[in-house]
Protein backbone atom coordinates (compact mmCIF):
# COMPACT_ATOMS: atom_id res chain seq x y z
CA UNK A 1 0.00 0.00 0.00
CA UNK A 2 2.68 2.38 0.49
CA UNK A 3 4.96 1.44 -2.44
CA UNK A 4 7.06 4.44 -3.92
CA UNK A 5 7.17 6.06 -0.76
CA UNK A 6 10.45 6.63 0.81
CA UNK A 7 11.22 6.94 5.41
CA UNK A 8 14.60 8.06 6.29
CA UNK A 9 14.46 6.71 10.33
CA UNK A 10 16.99 8.46 13.03
CA UNK A 11 15.36 6.24 15.71
CA UNK A 12 17.16 2.89 16.92
CA UNK A 13 14.43 2.03 19.54
CA UNK A 14 11.10 3.12 20.77
CA UNK A 15 8.17 4.75 19.58
CA UNK A 16 9.57 5.53 16.64
CA UNK A 17 11.29 2.19 15.27
CA UNK A 18 7.88 0.88 15.99
CA UNK A 19 6.36 3.67 13.80
CA UNK A 20 8.91 2.41 10.61
CA UNK A 21 8.78 -0.85 11.51
CA UNK A 22 5.13 -0.64 10.88
CA UNK A 23 5.31 1.80 7.74
CA UNK A 24 7.64 -0.93 6.25
CA UNK A 25 5.41 -3.33 6.69
CA UNK A 26 2.95 -1.40 4.55
CA UNK A 27 5.25 -1.14 1.57
CA UNK A 28 7.36 1.98 2.39
CA UNK A 29 10.98 2.00 1.47
CA UNK A 30 12.52 2.86 5.24
CA UNK A 31 16.33 3.68 5.58
CA UNK A 32 17.49 3.60 8.76
CA UNK A 33 19.77 6.68 9.82
CA UNK A 34 22.85 6.37 12.51
CA UNK A 35 26.04 7.02 14.01
CA UNK A 36 29.46 5.74 12.22
CA UNK A 37 30.75 3.04 14.76
CA UNK A 38 32.70 5.04 17.73
CA UNK A 39 36.66 4.84 17.64
CA UNK A 40 36.08 3.26 21.14
CA UNK A 41 33.57 1.27 22.32
CA UNK A 42 30.47 -0.55 20.85
CA UNK A 43 27.75 1.24 18.95
CA UNK A 44 24.56 -0.26 21.03
CA UNK A 45 22.07 -1.56 18.67
CA UNK A 46 18.93 -3.77 19.82
CA UNK A 47 19.26 -7.44 19.68
CA UNK A 48 18.70 -9.04 16.46
CA UNK A 49 14.43 -10.29 16.79
CA UNK A 50 13.63 -6.51 18.47
CA UNK A 51 11.46 -4.91 15.63
CA UNK A 52 11.47 -7.99 13.33
CA UNK A 53 15.26 -7.58 13.16
CA UNK A 54 14.42 -4.15 11.32
CA UNK A 55 13.28 -7.05 8.28
CA UNK A 56 12.98 -5.10 4.60
CA UNK A 57 15.08 -2.15 5.68
CA UNK A 58 18.04 -0.53 4.45
CA UNK A 59 20.43 1.06 6.46
CA UNK A 60 22.68 4.06 6.10
CA UNK A 61 25.72 4.93 8.75
CA UNK A 62 26.69 8.93 8.81
CA UNK A 63 28.21 11.66 11.21
CA UNK A 64 25.27 14.18 11.87
CA UNK A 65 27.34 16.39 13.79
CA UNK A 66 29.70 17.12 10.74
CA UNK A 67 28.97 19.66 8.17
CA UNK A 68 29.70 16.43 5.30
CA UNK A 69 27.51 14.08 7.15
CA UNK A 70 24.22 17.10 7.71
CA UNK A 71 25.19 18.23 3.73
CA UNK A 72 24.57 14.05 2.78
CA UNK A 73 21.54 13.41 5.08
CA UNK A 74 20.00 16.71 3.18
CA UNK A 75 20.40 14.92 -0.41
CA UNK A 76 18.69 11.92 0.93
CA UNK A 77 16.00 13.87 2.60
CA UNK A 78 15.55 15.67 -0.84
CA UNK A 79 14.60 12.55 -2.42
CA UNK A 80 12.73 11.04 0.49
CA UNK A 81 8.81 11.82 1.77
CA UNK A 82 9.27 11.00 5.77
CA UNK A 83 11.83 11.68 7.95
CA UNK A 84 11.21 10.35 11.49
CA UNK A 85 13.16 11.40 14.71
CA UNK A 86 13.01 10.64 18.43
CA UNK A 87 15.59 13.22 19.85
CA UNK A 88 14.89 15.73 22.41
CA UNK A 89 13.00 18.65 21.47
CA UNK A 90 15.46 20.83 19.84
CA UNK A 91 18.20 18.71 19.25
CA UNK A 92 17.78 18.16 15.48
CA UNK A 93 17.53 22.25 15.14
CA UNK A 94 20.75 22.59 16.66
CA UNK A 95 22.42 19.77 14.28
CA UNK A 96 21.08 21.90 11.66
CA UNK A 97 18.59 19.02 10.00
CA UNK A 98 15.39 20.42 12.01
CA UNK A 99 12.12 20.44 9.86
CA UNK A 100 12.54 23.95 8.60
CA UNK A 101 16.39 22.77 7.64
CA UNK A 102 14.72 19.44 5.71
CA UNK A 103 12.34 21.73 4.46
CA UNK A 104 14.47 24.08 2.70
CA UNK A 105 15.55 21.21 0.19
CA UNK A 106 11.91 19.35 0.09
CA UNK A 107 8.90 21.08 0.77
CA UNK A 108 6.91 18.38 0.53
CA UNK A 109 8.63 16.53 3.37
CA UNK A 110 6.22 14.73 6.43
CA UNK A 111 8.36 15.64 9.17
CA UNK A 112 7.63 13.60 12.45
CA UNK A 113 9.01 14.20 15.70
CA UNK A 114 8.17 11.60 18.44
CA UNK A 115 9.18 12.74 22.13
CA UNK A 116 8.18 11.57 25.80
CA UNK A 117 6.06 14.74 26.38
CA UNK A 118 5.64 16.70 22.62
CA UNK A 119 7.95 19.54 21.86
CA UNK A 120 6.33 22.06 24.00
CA UNK A 121 5.43 22.60 27.67
CA UNK A 122 7.46 22.41 30.94
CA UNK A 123 7.81 18.81 30.27
CA UNK A 124 9.44 18.78 26.91
CA UNK A 125 12.59 18.04 28.03
CA UNK A 126 11.88 15.90 30.43
CA UNK A 127 13.11 12.25 30.21
CA UNK A 128 11.25 9.21 30.35
CA UNK A 129 9.75 5.64 29.32
CA UNK A 130 6.79 3.88 28.60
CA UNK A 131 5.71 3.84 32.30
CA UNK A 132 6.41 7.07 33.19
CA UNK A 133 3.58 8.20 30.16
CA UNK A 134 1.48 5.57 31.17
CA UNK A 135 1.17 6.58 35.09
CA UNK A 136 1.06 10.74 33.95
CA UNK A 137 -1.67 9.92 31.57
CA UNK A 138 -3.75 7.62 34.10
CA UNK A 139 -3.60 4.58 32.59
CA UNK A 140 -1.89 2.94 35.70
CA UNK A 141 -4.37 4.69 38.32
CA UNK A 142 -7.30 3.20 36.15
CA UNK A 143 -5.57 -0.16 35.90
CA UNK A 144 -5.84 -3.28 38.29
CA UNK A 145 -4.00 -3.24 41.74
CA UNK A 146 -0.98 -5.38 43.53
CA UNK A 147 -1.77 -7.16 46.46
CA UNK A 148 -0.15 -3.74 48.18
CA UNK A 149 -2.55 -1.05 46.31
CA UNK A 150 -0.34 -0.21 44.27
CA UNK A 151 -0.84 -0.25 40.51
CA UNK A 152 -0.07 -3.13 38.60
CA UNK A 153 3.13 -2.66 35.75
CA UNK A 154 1.23 -3.18 32.58
CA UNK A 155 2.69 -6.28 30.26
CA UNK A 156 2.94 -4.61 26.73
CA UNK A 157 4.60 -1.17 26.06
CA UNK A 158 1.29 0.36 25.35
CA UNK A 159 2.29 3.90 25.74
CA UNK A 160 5.11 3.57 23.08
CA UNK A 161 3.42 0.89 20.90
CA UNK A 162 -0.02 2.45 20.98
CA UNK A 163 0.14 6.18 22.31
CA UNK A 164 3.72 6.79 20.36
CA UNK A 165 4.01 4.42 17.51
CA UNK A 166 0.60 4.15 16.51
CA UNK A 167 -0.04 8.02 16.29
CA UNK A 168 3.06 8.57 14.29
CA UNK A 169 2.01 5.83 11.55
CA UNK A 170 -1.95 7.07 11.69
CA UNK A 171 -0.21 11.08 11.64
CA UNK A 172 2.54 10.59 8.52
CA UNK A 173 -0.30 8.48 6.65
CA UNK A 174 -2.86 11.55 7.16
CA UNK A 175 -0.04 14.18 5.86
CA UNK A 176 0.36 12.10 3.59
CA UNK A 177 -3.20 11.85 2.07
CA UNK A 178 -3.13 15.89 2.57
CA UNK A 179 0.02 16.35 0.70
CA UNK A 180 -1.63 14.18 -2.42
CA UNK A 181 -4.53 16.94 -2.26
CA UNK A 182 -2.50 20.09 -1.75
CA UNK A 183 1.19 19.26 -2.93
CA UNK A 184 2.02 20.43 1.13
CA UNK A 185 4.40 18.71 3.39
CA UNK A 186 3.37 18.86 7.15
CA UNK A 187 5.03 18.62 10.58
CA UNK A 188 3.85 16.33 13.39
CA UNK A 189 4.56 16.76 16.55
CA UNK A 190 4.06 13.28 18.06
CA UNK A 191 3.75 13.33 21.87
CA UNK A 192 3.58 9.49 23.87
CA UNK A 193 1.32 11.13 26.88
CA UNK A 194 -0.47 12.64 24.68
CA UNK A 195 -1.29 9.88 22.41
CA UNK A 196 -2.18 7.87 26.32
CA UNK A 197 -4.88 10.65 26.85
CA UNK A 198 -6.41 9.65 23.69
CA UNK A 199 -6.26 5.75 24.82
CA UNK A 200 -8.00 7.03 28.04
CA UNK A 201 -10.29 9.20 26.47
CA UNK A 202 -13.34 7.36 27.82
CA UNK A 203 -12.89 7.74 31.46
CA UNK A 204 -11.17 10.96 31.09
CA UNK A 205 -14.47 12.86 28.87
CA UNK A 206 -16.64 10.93 31.76
CA UNK A 207 -14.59 12.98 34.45
CA UNK A 208 -14.82 16.24 32.81
CA UNK A 209 -18.70 15.96 31.61
CA UNK A 210 -19.77 13.93 35.21
CA UNK A 211 -17.15 14.57 37.65
CA UNK A 212 -17.31 10.78 38.30
CA UNK A 213 -13.43 9.58 39.45
CA UNK A 214 -12.75 6.48 37.22
CA UNK A 215 -10.64 3.86 38.75
CA UNK A 216 -10.18 0.29 39.61
CA UNK A 217 -13.68 -1.21 39.93
CA UNK A 218 -15.15 2.13 38.42
CA UNK A 219 -17.15 0.84 35.62
CA UNK A 220 -18.04 -2.19 33.66
CA UNK A 221 -14.86 -1.88 31.93
CA UNK A 222 -12.99 -1.43 35.13
CA UNK A 223 -14.08 -4.57 36.96
CA UNK A 224 -17.01 -3.18 38.93
CA UNK A 225 -19.04 -5.98 37.42
CA UNK A 226 -18.29 -9.66 37.79
CA UNK A 227 -19.66 -10.36 34.26
CA UNK A 228 -16.23 -8.22 33.15
CA UNK A 229 -13.41 -10.06 34.85
CA UNK A 230 -10.88 -12.38 35.67
CA UNK A 231 -11.34 -16.43 37.35
CA UNK A 232 -9.04 -18.83 38.16
CA UNK A 233 -9.96 -22.40 36.97
CA UNK A 234 -8.72 -25.98 38.61
CA UNK A 235 -5.59 -26.39 37.38
CA UNK A 236 -4.80 -22.71 38.61
CA UNK A 237 -4.79 -21.18 35.21
CA UNK A 238 -7.06 -17.94 34.50
CA UNK A 239 -9.81 -17.64 32.07
CA UNK A 240 -11.02 -13.68 30.98
CA UNK A 241 -14.59 -13.15 31.16
CA UNK A 242 -16.41 -10.24 29.32
CA UNK A 243 -20.07 -10.75 29.24
CA UNK A 244 -20.75 -6.74 28.81
CA UNK A 245 -24.66 -7.97 26.55
CA UNK A 246 -27.10 -9.21 28.40
CA UNK A 247 -27.41 -11.70 26.22
CA UNK A 248 -24.30 -12.82 26.52
CA UNK A 249 -24.33 -12.58 30.43
CA UNK A 250 -27.42 -15.07 30.39
CA UNK A 251 -25.39 -17.63 28.47
CA UNK A 252 -23.06 -17.33 31.02
CA UNK A 253 -25.01 -17.97 33.73
CA UNK A 254 -26.69 -20.98 32.72
CA UNK A 255 -23.39 -22.23 31.57
CA UNK A 256 -22.21 -21.89 35.07
CA UNK A 257 -25.65 -23.03 36.79
CA UNK A 258 -25.67 -20.00 38.17
CA UNK A 259 -29.37 -19.17 36.82
CA UNK A 260 -29.82 -17.27 40.38
CA UNK A 261 -28.24 -13.75 39.12
CA UNK A 262 -29.70 -13.64 35.73
CA UNK A 263 -31.79 -10.67 36.47
CA UNK A 264 -28.76 -9.08 38.65
CA UNK A 265 -26.19 -8.48 36.08
CA UNK A 266 -25.94 -5.00 37.13
CA UNK A 267 -26.90 -4.77 40.83
CA UNK A 268 -24.16 -3.49 42.76
CA UNK A 269 -24.81 -4.75 46.09
CA UNK A 270 -25.15 -8.06 44.44
CA UNK A 271 -21.25 -8.31 42.97
CA UNK A 272 -19.78 -9.89 45.14
CA UNK A 273 -22.02 -13.12 45.76
CA UNK A 274 -22.21 -12.80 42.07
CA UNK A 275 -18.51 -13.37 41.82
CA UNK A 276 -17.82 -15.57 44.78
CA UNK A 277 -20.10 -18.39 42.65
CA UNK A 278 -18.61 -17.54 39.51
CA UNK A 279 -15.57 -18.22 41.11
CA UNK A 280 -16.36 -21.08 42.80
CA UNK A 281 -18.42 -22.73 39.48
CA UNK A 282 -15.27 -21.94 37.28
CA UNK A 283 -13.00 -23.51 40.08
CA UNK A 284 -14.60 -26.88 39.07
CA UNK A 285 -13.16 -27.62 35.82
CA UNK A 286 -9.68 -26.82 34.03
CA UNK A 287 -9.17 -23.62 31.94
CA UNK A 288 -9.00 -25.60 28.63
CA UNK A 289 -12.32 -27.32 29.68
CA UNK A 290 -13.91 -23.72 30.21
CA UNK A 291 -12.59 -22.13 26.87
CA UNK A 292 -13.74 -25.37 25.04
CA UNK A 293 -17.16 -25.48 26.64
CA UNK A 294 -17.69 -21.35 26.89
CA UNK A 295 -15.42 -19.97 24.12
CA UNK A 296 -18.12 -21.07 21.06
CA UNK A 297 -21.37 -20.75 23.30
CA UNK A 298 -21.81 -16.83 23.51
CA UNK A 299 -20.33 -15.84 26.70
CA UNK A 300 -17.24 -13.85 25.54
CA UNK A 301 -14.70 -16.02 27.47
CA UNK A 302 -11.06 -16.73 26.57
CA UNK A 303 -7.98 -18.19 27.78
CA UNK A 304 -5.23 -15.98 29.93
CA UNK A 305 -2.44 -17.05 27.41
CA UNK A 306 1.00 -17.42 27.94
CA UNK A 307 3.78 -16.42 25.14
CA UNK A 308 4.74 -19.78 24.76
CA UNK A 309 1.00 -21.01 24.20
CA UNK A 310 -0.14 -17.89 21.75
CA UNK A 311 2.52 -18.98 19.41
CA UNK A 312 1.16 -22.49 19.35
CA UNK A 313 -2.77 -20.95 19.19
CA UNK A 314 -4.50 -22.24 15.95
CA UNK A 315 -6.49 -19.55 15.18
CA UNK A 316 -3.08 -17.25 14.78
CA UNK A 317 -1.41 -20.21 12.75
CA UNK A 318 -4.30 -20.51 10.62
CA UNK A 319 -4.28 -16.60 10.28
CA UNK A 320 -0.56 -16.94 9.68
CA UNK A 321 0.42 -13.96 12.10
CA UNK A 322 3.66 -15.85 12.55
CA UNK A 323 6.57 -16.17 9.91
CA UNK A 324 9.99 -18.01 9.71
CA UNK A 325 12.85 -15.72 9.66
CA UNK A 326 16.46 -16.21 9.88
CA UNK A 327 19.50 -14.31 10.41
CA UNK A 328 23.97 -14.82 10.41
CA UNK A 329 24.79 -16.46 13.31
CA UNK A 330 21.24 -17.59 14.63
CA UNK A 331 19.89 -19.62 12.37
CA UNK A 332 15.70 -19.60 11.50
CA UNK A 333 13.24 -18.57 13.67
CA UNK A 334 9.86 -17.03 14.05
CA UNK A 335 8.66 -13.76 14.50
CA UNK A 336 5.60 -11.76 14.12
CA UNK A 337 4.63 -11.31 10.68
CA UNK A 338 2.62 -8.60 8.72
CA UNK A 339 -0.51 -8.96 10.92
CA UNK A 340 -2.16 -5.18 10.18
CA UNK A 341 -5.40 -5.10 7.44
CA UNK A 342 -4.09 -4.39 4.60
CA UNK A 343 -0.77 -6.03 5.23
CA UNK A 344 0.40 -8.11 2.53
CA UNK A 345 0.74 -11.81 4.46
CA UNK A 346 1.84 -13.56 1.45
CA UNK A 347 5.61 -12.95 1.63
CA UNK A 348 8.84 -15.05 1.80
CA UNK A 349 10.23 -15.49 4.83
CA UNK A 350 12.41 -12.21 6.07
CA UNK A 351 16.32 -12.42 6.50
CA UNK A 352 17.45 -10.44 9.50
CA UNK A 353 20.88 -8.69 8.29
CA UNK A 354 23.97 -8.41 10.34
CA UNK A 355 23.96 -4.97 12.11
CA UNK A 356 27.08 -4.01 11.01
CA UNK A 357 25.99 -4.45 7.50
CA UNK A 358 25.29 -0.77 5.88
CA UNK A 359 23.85 0.57 2.26
CA UNK A 360 25.43 3.44 2.70
CA UNK A 361 27.62 3.08 -0.53
CA UNK A 362 24.52 2.89 -2.57
CA UNK A 363 22.27 5.09 -0.89
CA UNK A 364 24.76 7.98 -1.23
CA UNK A 365 25.29 7.03 -4.77
CA UNK A 366 21.84 7.66 -5.33
CA UNK A 367 21.58 10.40 -4.37
CA UNK A 368 24.48 12.07 -6.37
CA UNK A 369 27.56 10.92 -4.87
CA UNK A 370 30.50 10.18 -7.15
CA UNK A 371 32.49 6.54 -5.87
CA UNK A 372 35.61 9.14 -4.72
CA UNK A 373 33.07 11.60 -2.90
CA UNK A 374 31.30 8.50 -0.98
CA UNK A 375 35.48 7.02 -0.61
CA UNK A 376 36.25 10.22 0.94
CA UNK A 377 33.50 10.21 3.14
CA UNK A 378 34.56 6.86 4.54
CA UNK A 379 38.26 8.00 5.32
CA UNK A 380 36.87 11.21 6.81
CA UNK A 381 34.61 8.48 9.36
CA UNK A 382 31.97 10.68 8.10
CA UNK A 383 30.24 7.48 6.29
CA UNK A 384 30.12 3.75 7.24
Amino acid sequence: MLEGVTVLDLASVGPAARTSRWLADYGARVVKVGPPPKQSGVQIVPPFYAYSGHRGMERVLLDLKSDAGRAAFLRLAERADVVIESFRPGVMDRLGLGDDDVRAVNPRIVYCSTSGYGQTGPRSQWAGHDLNYLAAGGYLDCSGRNADGGPALPGATVGDAAGGGMQAVIAILAALVQRAATGAGAYLDVSVADGVIALMSLYIDEYLATGEVPGPRHNILTGRYACYDVYRCADDRWIAVGAIEPHFYVNLCRALDCEQWLEHQLDDDAQDAIRADFAAAIMRRTRDEWVAALGPADTCVSEVAAVPELVRDAHLRARDVFVEASAPGHGAFEQVGWVFAGMDRDQPGPVVRDATVTDTDALLREAGYSPAEIAALREEGVAA
